[in-house]
């Protein structure tokens, strides 16, 4: 770990139970004529729109999934004719995702395409983002305080990335309560994907001593959390969470993730399985392969303290830690990739793309193609 660190965040991040009352304030200061995207179930929201009071809603985007390059093209060249001088983005990943897109495309005067990694020329934006504000409905991905949007190119059959430091909105506002009573599926699924996007960092050769704040706290602390959400609704174990995701979040986009962010990706483009699912079905066994290779003594340290963490909340030795909390995880309604329509076809073809991925570039140990493709047979 390098004692020197680059810090990229949002220019102001609001947390706590209740804080959505600021939004109508805060969106009047950012803007008059609003885009607002959100999730596939708005009348959840219903009470949040109501009180949009100082702002025109001009445009609404409905988001059900993660955002399909199609959609985003028809919902700019919408955003354009409408004036749109502001953009709120209010749900899961995806919708903050697409948020974000929506944001960065609306002022410029080039292709989507251009800027895409992987699949197209991966250029910097042109244009200053609109005004863009950020608010979490899931305890999961960290998207408010992240600079890159998730993007599905079906032709292409992967997911890659929009990725520019212009991606950080102005305001990232996380309340907790917005996260109340979420599906029980969808807890568990966003809550691994949180806890995922605390340890991935935590181990990742790219930890620093800020992300190493957020983490060590943040690792116990989520794994509790979710597991008390599985028993029974908690509006303190929700608060945890979202505090978990959020930490995710920065850390992640200050250090990296690792080796199973860098299987999700090519494995979620290929079966449109949910992210949060692919992470959780894959962790236990992406953090024992990073245990059975890593040789440096410091990166090993840190792989054994994590499983002591997991160890500790699922009341296990640290020899058993991983299989009870893959145990765990499959009781509660996630027994595998098998599961979610992951195949050995699916497996054969993401294997190469997840060897090269980003995210496995900073993962704690290079892992050979084989060791991937073991990591995803043995979470199946």
């Amino acid at each position: 770990m390098s004692g020197a660190f680059n810090l990229v965040t949002p220019t102001e991040i609001v947390f706590g139970r209740g804080q959505i009352a600021q939004l109508n304030r805060r969106a009047a200061n950012l803007g008059g004529r609003v885009l607002v995207v959100h999730g596939s179930n708005p009348a959840r929201l219903a009470g949040v729109f109501e009180s949009l009071t100082a702002v025109d809603i001009v445009q609404t985007l409905s988001v059900g999934k993660e955002p399909d390059l199609e959609t985003l093209i028809a919902a700019i060249a919408q955003g354009k004719s409408l004036g749109v001088d502001l953009v709120l983005g209010i749900g899961g990943g995806s919708v903050m995702d697409s948020a974000k897109v929506l944001a960065a495309m609306l002022p410029g005067q080039t292709e989507l395409m251009a800027h895409l990694e992987v699949v197209g020329d991966g250029l910097p934006l042109a244009a200053r983002r609109l005004p863009l504000i950020l608010v979490p409905t899931t305890s999961g991905t960290g998207a408010e305080v992240t600079r890159n949007a998730v993007i599905d190119i079906p032709e292409a059959r992967r997911k890659v990335s929009l990725r520019d430091n212009q991606l950080l909105p102005d305001l990232a506002l996380v309340d907790p309560s917005l996260t109340d009573n979420c599906p029980r599926h969808v807890s568990l699924h966003s809550g691994l994907d949180a806890i995922t996007q605390v340890i991935e960092p935590y181990l990742s050769s790219r930890a620093n001593l800020f992300t190493d704040m957020l983490c060590k706290e943040a690792i116990p602390k989520g794994l509790l959390a979710l597991k008390q959400l599985m028993e029974s609704e908690s509006r303190q174990a929700r608060d945890a969470l979202a505090q978990v995701s959020l930490f995710g979040g920065l850390a992640l986009a200050n250090s990296g993730l690792g080796v199973v962010h860098g299987i999700a990706g090519p494995l979620g483009g290929l079966c449109g399985a949910p992210h949060g699912a692919i992470c959780g079905a894959l962790l236990p066994a992406g953090i024992a392969a990073n245990r059975d290779s890593v040789v440096d003594a410091g990166q090993k340290a840190r792989i054994e303290q994590v499983i002591g963490w997991i160890a500790e909340v699922f009341e296990a030795s640290p020899d058993q830690a991983l299989p009870r909390f893959r145990e765990w995880i499959a009781r509660n309604g996630l027994p595998g990739l098998a599961s979610i329509g992951v195949t050995e076809d699916h497996i054969m073809s993401a294997s190469q793309a997840a060897a090269s991925s980003s995210s496995v570039k900073a993962n704690p140990v290079e892992l050979s193609t084989e060791a991937i493709e073991s990591i995803m047979r043995q979470s199946l």
